[in-house]
């Protein structure tokens, strides 16, 4: 029976990052994923990288979020030096855009927000702006300028991620899915992947949305990772524009929509928010969704040709919140439920995983996002019952 240190069961951009980390500590890891290594949700992000938070309830997420955007360019610099390959890495800042006639109220609270949340954040006028994007159209009635965030073409640096992981000694696996985990009384000591047995004194759920498809273990009380997993897939659409006279030099973001250059010329244009469980597919609405956001912000898009179109299923969760760390079954890790935040968050879910195997704790406070709030959230509820 093969053994290793630790087993990644899922090959995107979190399962990447993370074996990469522990690779970079010595350890004999295993990579196993079910198809092509980052074709699903790290395959369809925008690569947006933007620590402050989309919603009331994505507040928690913040010092995570900037705590890992702190740690990208290292990230990256480690990567690109071990992979030999580049990843389109670029700060450039974000032009947050408001329209209509409470635009400088919605504003004004985005501002005071991001500030009690300490994120660098600025206001400009959008006369301003459109001195440095032309494209911008007369929607915009009130700008923020947030100077930190940056971008990342997340299918390069998947690519790359997963490259540096190798030649730093990872095994991959690809075509393989895993079936369920192996037990050893109370503790996870491997997989069972394409019905070979493979022991590993750590595994890591990275699997996205599938996570809860693996069962726990064989057993004749055979469960799955719902318990510590309860995620579901949410559908994005997106598209992918060429226009000659559009030529974005940074990220335009609204509630409706953004906008996101990439050095070839490429913009990526995104998105929609759908439950449409695992159905990973183009719609007619929502291709019409995408283009009336991206329209309203450079209204020259009009013109532009659609290159590519794809959909993608983010993993959410519960309270929309990750899911990292521990669970209470021995050797068993999680590290899942990124939602609309996997690129962002992939270096400092990493080094969170890392540290939990190598050292036993997490060095950066991740309490909120621990897998045991959902089977507590549970047991006091089957007793409150």
């Amino acid at each position: 029976m093969k053994t290793f240190d630790a087993i990644i069961v899922g090959g995107g951009l979190i399962g990447s990052a993370i074996a990469f980390e522990l690779a970079g500590e010595k350890l004999r890891v295993l990579v196993i994923d079910r198809q092509q290594p980052g074709r699903e949700a790290s395959w369809a992000a925008a690569g947006m990288l933007s620590p402050g938070p989309d919603s009331p309830e994505a507040a928690p997420l913040a010092p995570l979020g900037k705590e890992s955007l702190q740690l990208y360019p290292e990230f990256i610099a480690g990567v690109e030096e071990a992979s030999g390959m580049a990843v389109n890495f670029a700060r450039q800042g974000t032009f947050e855009i408001f329209a209509g006639p409470q635009s400088e109220r919605a504003r004004d609270a985005m501002v005071e927000e991001y500030r009690r949340l300490e994120i660098a954040i600025e206001t400009i006028s959008p006369k301003a702006a459109r001195a440095v994007e032309s494209s911008l159209g007369p929607a915009a009635m009130a700008v923020a300028w947030l100077p930190e965030e940056a971008t990342v073409d997340p299918r390069l640096l998947t690519e790359a991620v997963l490259a540096g992981a190798e030649r730093r000694g990872a095994l991959v696996r690809v075509g393989c899915a895993v079936d369920s985990l192996l037990c050893r009384g109370a503790a996870c000591a491997g997989v069972v992947a394409g019905g070979e047995k493979i022991e590993a004194a750590h595994v890591v759920i990275a699997a996205g949305s599938f996570c809860g498809k693996i069962s726990d273990c064989v057993s004749r009380t055979k469960g799955n990772l719902a318990r510590y997993a309860p995620v579901s897939p949410v559908r994005g659409q997106m598209l992918a524009l060429r226009s000659e006279s559009v030529k974005l030099q940074r990220v335009l973001r609204s509630s409706r929509g953004y906008l996101v250059p990439r050095p070839d010329g490429r913009i990526i244009a995104g998105s929609t928010l759908e439950d449409a469980g695992f159905v990973k597919q183009v719609t007619p609405e929502g291709i019409r969704q995408i283009l009336d956001g991206a329209v309203e912000l450079a209204p020259a898009l009009a013109d532009a040709k659609i290159v590519e179109q794809w959909a993608g299923l983010r993993p959410d969760t519960p309270d929309h919140l990750p899911i990292i760390g521990p669970t209470e079954m021995s050797g068993l890790v999680m590290a899942t439920g990124h939602y609309r935040n996997g690129i962002l968050l992939a270096p400092v879910t990493a080094k969170i995983v890392r540290d939990w195997i190598v050292n036993g704790k997490a060095s950066f406070s991740a309490e909120n996002f621990l897998p045991l709030r959902f089977t507590a959230t549970r047991s006091h509820a089957r007793t409150s019952g």
